[in-house]
């Protein structure tokens, strides 16, 4: 499936300009840093922008900070057709980075476990 340019466009500005929070827990995840794990940040899926995106596992991980304040609806939307792509959505609020060992270690599970149990997409 062909990505909207403008999508492409809106991930790469993203990237470009993170967020603190999604700076601090980049810096855990990438280059393989969590038990080899690939990550991809603001990474394009379909229509939406995934904050960081491990594709082995289907899995992704949504930082919710002050930009998703009165978005409820949107983000049950976009998660529930996240999900229908056969991923798995984590989030966590900005301030869970404070027992950061914590969050790591639940993406860290959720993503052996998902690759051990042969997770595929379903359309994506």
């Amino acid at each position: 499936m062909t990505t909207d340019p403008s999508t492409l466009a809106n991930a790469r500005e993203l990237r470009a300009d993170q967020t603190e929070a999604e700076a601090i827990l980049w810096r855990c995840l990438r280059g393989n840093r969590l038990a080899g794990l690939k990550f991809h940040r603001q990474h394009p899926v379909e229509q939406y922008i995934a904050d960081f995106l491990c594709r082995p596992a289907m899995l992704i991980v949504e930082l919710d900070g002050i930009s998703h304040e009165g978005r409820v609806e949107y983000d049950a939307k976009r998660q529930e057709h996240l999900e229908l792509l056969g991923f798995e959505v984590l989030r966590f609020k900005n301030r869970d980075l404070r027992a950061m060992e914590g969050v790591l270690a639940v993406i860290e599970r959720r993503a052996k476990e998902r690759i051990a149990a042969g997770v595929r997409a379903r359309r994506y």
